[in-house]
């Protein structure tokens, strides 16, 4: 049982941790790059999604690049920095903190992205090697099935399984939490593949639809 003076000066740290991670998490790149492109607002196209995968949708692979490498950095440095300052187990709820802010963003109401290219920043700065094997798995199936949903999912689905049998339970349990939530984010393009409807890799759309991404 953990001691409850040793939690009494801890807990403000853990807290400091979470919401600079949650800071960090809810900066809106596809947003900023594709208004700095005089695109306009990326949520009144294709998905209204504002991560990598409806930027994609723009025909702008450069943007689509840049949203990518945004919102997986900002969970790297999350963890990097907290890691540096305070170790590992600091630097998960940081971790924690950054992809809870992508996903829900105070800046835009709550409403952000489905977490796959911050899950794998934060997999990137905590784990290199489940890192690598999380995007091989991704671009594996998306190769071979052209659907952005299903690689992010099964890769996710992969992570914890892979890092509690290398012997990381803790990393595993955090992971384990982030692909519930980001499955759980991904439940209109689960019903989506289920029915033949999701959208594939490359599709370009001008006003938004009712197709949803499942893109990082």
């Amino acid at each position: 049982m953990p001691d409850p003076i040793s939690w009494a000066l801890a807990w403000p740290y853990y807290l400091a941790a979470l919401a600079f991670g949650y800071l960090l998490g809810s900066i809106p790149f596809g947003l900023i790059v594709t208004r700095a492109a005089g695109l306009g607002d990326i949520r009144t196209i294709g998905s209204g999604n504002i991560g990598t995968t409806n930027v994609l949708r723009t025909g702008r692979k450069s943007l689509a690049a840049l949203t990518l490498v945004g919102d997986a950095l900002k969970g790297t440095v999350a963890v990097l920095v907290v890691g540096h300052l305070y170790g590992q187990e600091m630097a998960l709820v940081a971790g924690l903190g950054a992809f809870l802010g992508h996903l829900f963003p105070v800046w835009l109401k709550f409403r952000g992205g489905k977490g796959v290219a911050t899950y794998l920043g934060i997999l990137l700065g905590l784990h290199w090697p489940a890192f690598l094997a999380f995007a091989a798995i991704w671009v594996g199936m998306a190769a071979l099935f052209r659907y952005s949903s299903l690689a992010a999912l099964t890769a996710s689905l992969a992570t914890p399984v892979l890092l509690y049998a290398l012997g990381h339970v803790q990393l595993a349990e955090a992971f384990l939490a982030m692909t519930l939530l980001l499955w759980l984010k991904h439940n209109e393009n689960i019903r989506r593949l289920v029915t033949g409807k999701e959208s594939r890799i490359g599709a370009r759309s001008k006003p938004k639809t009712e197709t949803a991404d499942g893109g990082p």
